[in-house]
């Protein structure tokens, strides 16, 4: 694992035998992600994959939602 800085990293992984992938302990410790724990993968054919926990998708988006309709808070 490269660190970066404190907020950022950049680690390989592998793909095994069943297609998985192991998400490295520091990625797990920084972003709070626990076993059961749901994540939404987003992909562009041309730029990759991402992960992100499930409840910050939905926050995000509902944010973006409140903004379409007018609220200036989000």
């Amino acid at each position: 694992m490269k660190d970066t800085n404190e907020d950022r990293f950049i680690v390989s992984v592998k793909v095994g035998p069943k297609s998985q992938i192991t998400i490295p302990a520091a990625a797990r410790k920084m972003f709070n992600i626990k076993e059961g724990d749901t994540l939404m993968v987003m992909g562009d054919k041309e730029k990759g994959i991402a992960l992100i926990k499930d409840d910050v998708f939905y926050q995000l988006m509902g944010g973006m939602l409140k903004n379409e309709n007018g609220d200036k808070n989000q």
